[in-house]
């Protein structure tokens, strides 16, 4: 099978390793949850690593081998290896023999699901393999139409980063295009990088996303068996309205 996010995995780390936004909620969340943990589409260790240097017992799952490759890497390089997990598998056919207290898909990767179906089918496997009384955490994006509208293909710079193996300067460019009858996004991440003789080595990363509103989350959680706590705003827990970024779902399984 082909890596869906082989080409992206070197860029990473340079791209969202440091965001650290989330990670405080997070902390909350398995304070309250305790071990063992699992996350879902964990990539390269963003979540796992801060957690495991606090002592958690963790499980990732991604489905990308690349991206795990550099999680076990760097896992291995603090020494961590007994207290995370790494497996390759894709969320819609989860099947592991733990059991969790907190499942976490952090970063709208979930929104990389794109339709009911798969959607679904990977909130039965979440609802399976957490414990009674478990908690799912689900960090999603709040869909603006406004923005959407603005979605039409526009190639814009997103950020410039410098490789830290070359030292030479990369520069990342997105292009995103709205189908707002099916709620798809269709996405390009274009990386440039200027070799030493001026050639330009040009890297393509194309991916899909299906945003969700709240109420069609909140139905979904429902018919999965989860029993949902709350709808919030912010990654401090604000409540959810038309100006909030961020969608994050708390839901439990009944005990």
């Amino acid at each position: 099978m082909t890596d869906p996010f082989g080409a992206y995995a070197r860029f990473y780390d340079l791209d969202l390793g440091g965001v650290e936004d989330d990670l405080f909620m997070i902390r909350q969340f398995a304070a309250r949850c305790g071990s063992p943990i699992l996350e879902l589409a964990c990539g390269t260790g963003r979540v796992l690593l801060p957690l495991a240097r606090e002592g958690y017992d963790l499980t990732g799952v991604d489905v990308s081998p690349a991206m795990l490759e550099l999680a076990r890497q760097k896992i291995a390089a603090e020494g961590l290896a007994s207290r995370v997990s790494l497996v390759e598998q894709d969320m819609r056919s989860l099947d592991l023999e733990a059991r969790f207290n907190l499942v976490l898909v952090a970063l709208s990767s979930f929104s990389h699901l794109l339709t009911t179906e798969e959607q679904l089918s990977a909130l039965g496997r979440i609802y399976t393999h957490l414990n009674p009384g478990g908690i799912l955490l689900l960090d999603l994006f709040n869909p603006d139409l406004h923005r959407l509208l603005d979605f039409r293909g526009q190639v814009a710079l997103d950020k410039v980063m410098t490789d830290p193996d070359t030292g030479r300067r990369l520069l990342k460019f997105r292009t995103e295009t709205a189908d707002l009858a099916r709620q798809i996004i269709d996405v390009t991440y274009i990386v440039d990088q200027v070799e030493a003789e001026g050639r330009l080595q040009r890297t393509l990363f194309p991916f899909r996303m299906r945003y969700l509103f709240r109420y069609e989350l909140e139905l979904l959680l429902r018919h999965a068996g989860f029993q949902v706590e709350a709808i919030y705003g912010s990654y401090e827990l604000d409540d959810l309205d038309e100006g909030s970024d961020q969608m994050i779902a708390v839901a439990r399984r009944p005990s």
